[in-house]
């Protein structure tokens, strides 16, 4: 399981490192202004759709259904269930894209309303969004193939792909001389990376077991359990993707600069989300599928409680760097250019915001994980919801004295309580126990991230006055000098606290 981790988080990191370089990119190019924020409505929008349809509800869905008949009927039985669904999806993915491209301009009036007293940043948004969409239906079946090969026990292809949509990315902007805008050279980079994707997927899938075909429809045993499945994740994602389109709304309003913001302080806050959260729950789910599926309650459980350990060990460090030094990670990383400092600053607290939510956004992979390996999809729905129902309900209320970090503060607050109704619906229903060993494991991590975050605030304090005097680079200096300061304090902490059994037990699991 460690191994398939560090494969996933790898290429993941990877991914991250090449979409910041992507981002210096944007920022120096595109900064904080209107086409800026006309990209990322055209960026969001099909992404939105992406985490309904392909990442979020479908492959809650689709990887236990897949694993179950799999391991149950074998190969032949598992290869006519993936024909007929791909044909579903491809269907449905297909009909929304000609939906889309055809009413693109009511569509931009319902979700960036903001937008209509500007016609000109209206019609770019218009003009960019009808480039990205396509992208949905590519990544769409990039996630479905990623799922099969999930069961496979293959995870590189998958988690490598989105390095293309940076790589992609990254070779418009260096052309954007012969686009008519910055904004066009990103869209179709975003385009380019959609068939880079689709093709490092599908030829991995053709060598292994051979790709799924169009197949006669037939709602037989097998699409009726999926679909069954399907509904209440696609409700739950939903109901998220809800918040994250009232952000979208909401930032139209609010001044120039203010989606910019929310965009770059979400990409930092992405990075362990993204190499931590959703990788360990990729490996989770169909781990505990297989095990589940065998009748090995008990090493379902192990699996999750080391990959919460997993989570917590390598997320800790992003809180407390988030938390205490976020305006010095901004200017280091994109503070040039069109970027400005005061770009920077107000960046810097949204990413502060955000950084409250990260432990809950970091777990509630590997929380529902339990859930959704027993083909449970509803159970999580009640709990995202609820959590959905208080998010929206404070970007309304600090929408007005917190601009776009009162929107970053309440998807934090509703991400906690998304994660802690999993949390208390697993334990009630005897999928978890919050056992003395539990317990006493959070509170040595609490411990081991208050002495982090003291140890980055003070050697802020002390990397700025020592690096005053640098013509240039002074940020990036002091970043640097946090991360050798937080990397060693950090490490001690967590030896002294736990001692090398523990994490010598964890990593050979």
């Amino acid at each position: 399981m460690l191994k398939r981790i560090f494969t996933v988080g790898g290429y993941t990191l990877l991914s991250r490192l090449t979409g910041f370089a992507r981002d210096i990119m944007l920022a120096a190019i595109l900064g904080a202004g209107p086409v800026a924020d006309a990209f990322f409505v055209a960026l969001r929008l099909p992404n939105h759709f992406r985490a309904i349809f392909a990442e979020g509800a479908f492959n809650s869905a689709w990887v236990p259904a897949y694993a179950h008949v799999h391991g149950e009927r074998g190969e032949d039985a598992a290869r006519l269930f993936a024909n007929r669904i791909f044909t579903l999806l491809f269907a449905s993915q297909l009909v929304l894209l000609v939906l889309a491209w055809l009413f693109m301009p009511q569509a931009m009036s319902i979700l960036a309303p903001g937008f209509s007293d500007d016609v000109e940043q209206r019609q770019l948004a218009i003009e960019l969004t009808r480039i990205t969409f396509p992208y949905l239906l590519l990544v769409t079946l990039v996630t479905f193939y990623g799922g099969m090969l999930n069961v496979m026990q293959r995870f590189a292809s998958a988690a490598a792909a989105p390095i293309f949509l940076n790589l992609a990315m990254m070779m418009t902007l260096a052309l954007a001389a012969w686009f008519p805008t910055a904004g066009h050279a990103a869209a179709w980079g975003v385009l380019i990376a959609g068939f880079l994707e689709y093709f490092l997927l599908a030829g991995d899938v053709a060598r292994n077991g051979g790709l799924p075909r169009f197949a006669k429809l037939k709602l037989d045993e097998d699409v009726r359990d999926f679909f069954a499945a399907l509904g209440p994740a696609a409700l739950g994602s939903m109901g998220t993707q809800v918040a994250l389109f009232a952000d979208t709304i909401i930032a139209t309003f609010l001044p120039a600069g203010a989606l910019s913001a929310l965009y770059y302080a979400d990409r930092l806050n992405q990075l362990p989300i993204g190499v931590i959260g959703i990788a360990i729950g990729t490996v989770l789910l169909p781990e505990m599928s297989r095990r589940l599926t065998s009748n090995d309650h008990q090493g379902a459980q192990v699996a999750q409680r080391r990959a919460f350990d997993f989570t917590l060990l390598f997320s800790l460090p992003f809180v407390a760097a988030f938390l205490t030094v976020p305006e010095v990670i901004m200017r280091a990383m994109f503070a040039r250019g069109a970027f400005s400092r005061a770009d920077a600053a107000a960046a810097g607290a949204t990413l502060a915001a955000y950084a409250i939510g990260l432990i809950p956004f970091v777990l509630i992979r590997s929380a529902v994980s339990t859930f959704y390996a027993r083909k449970d999809t509803a159970t999580p729905v009640k709990a995202a919801l609820i959590g959905v129902a208080v998010n929206v309900a404070l970007k309304i209320a600090l929408m007005g004295p917190l601009a776009q970090i009162g929107l970053a503060l309440a998807t934090a607050v509703g991400a906690w309580t998304n994660l802690l109704l999993v949390l208390g619906f697993a334990v009630r229903a005897g999928y978890l126990q919050l056992d003395r060993g539990l317990m006493q494991s959070l509170a040595k991590f609490v411990v081991s991230g208050v002495v982090l975050a003291a140890a980055l605030w003070f050697t802020a304090r002390f990397g700025a006055a020592y690096f005053a005097g640098m013509p240039a680079l002074r940020d990036e200096a002091v970043l640097l000098l946090l991360v050798a300061v937080g990397a060693f304090t950090y490490g001690l902490s967590i030896l002294l606290l736990f001692g090398r059994r523990w994490i010598v037990a964890l990593v050979r699991g």
